[in-house]
């Protein structure tokens, strides 16, 4: 009787946060079809399963993620090329759109859809050897897992476009300078400081969080009012919820706030 092929995405939860791994280390932890399903799956279910917090990285020590599999690539018609890259953006976008923050621990290289990854994440932590790419033009190819977009409302169009079409790769020093990652690289593995900032969000109020996220996605392209508009209607929720009341309390008391399980639906 042969045995099942192992898993191509791991997913531990650890109280409050969840672990998700891709696990393709033979082939440097590529993005194929059923590596997108699970991700999106595991990080879609991440709420329900009361994590307040993602931790994304991937197996072994040869790639945080290569990029997408150009074994599927191969020999694609346009409709067929059309529908695979709708299905890579559909599940980068259901990330970066997560209700609970996604840590990305970039634990190696992360090239073409595996720095797109990153790029969607809300935030990532760098090892000290990591480095970002988007080396899709040296193939005849081009990102398509969001990077074009991405990129330059992160670093500027010049700088983005000088990465796209040279290959160059961004070191790990250097996306901390840029403010690619908030964290300074660290040295090893860097899940064990992504594992720490995830309990840290863990302790903060769920709904608040939730809905700090929504505002930074919608008004990510809204015009400077209308994004004031929208945060103040979600601050007033957030203001006159029981989680506040509950926050502002504890905060009079001196005390640790204790937010409502309930939260976390």
């Amino acid at each position: 009787m042969s045995e099942l092929p192992p898993p191509v995405v791991l997913v531990e939860d650890q109280g409050p946060v969840r672990v998700v791994t891709i696990n393709r280390q033979h082939a440097s932890n590529a993005l194929n079809r059923e590596v997108l399903r699970e991700l999106k799956s595991a990080v879609v279910a991440a709420p329900g399963a009361r994590a307040r917090a993602v931790v994304l990285t991937g197996a072994g020590r040869k790639a945080f993620c290569a990029g997408a599999d150009l074994k599927e690539l191969a020999g694609l018609g346009p409709d067929d090329a059309y529908a695979l890259l709708a299905d890579g953006q559909a599940t980068l976008r259901a990330i970066e759109r997560s209700t609970v923050p996604v840590i990305a621990a970039v634990n190696g290289p992360a090239l073409g859809g595996g720095c797109e990854l990153v790029l969607a994440s809300t935030f990532s932590v760098f090892a000290d050897h990591a480095t970002l790419g988007l080396p899709e033009a040296g193939l005849g190819l081009m990102p398509g897992y969001g990077g074009t977009q991405r990129l330059p409302r992160l670093i500027g169009r010049a700088a983005a476009a000088h990465v796209m079409v040279t290959g160059a790769r961004i070191d790990a020093a250097r996306a901390f300078a840029w403010g690619l990652t908030p964290v300074e690289p660290v040295a090893g593995n860097p899940c064990e400081a992504a594992l720490h900032l995830a309990r840290e969000v863990a302790t903060k109020g769920p709904q608040a969080v939730r809905a700090i996220l929504a505002a930074l996605d919608m008004g990510a392209d809204a015009a400077i009012d209308a994004g004031l508009a929208m945060e103040t209607g979600l601050a007033a929720v957030a203001t006159s919820g029981p989680e506040g009341a509950e926050g502002v309390a504890a905060f009079l008391a001196k005390r640790a706030p204790a937010f409502a399980a309930g939260g976390d639906r």
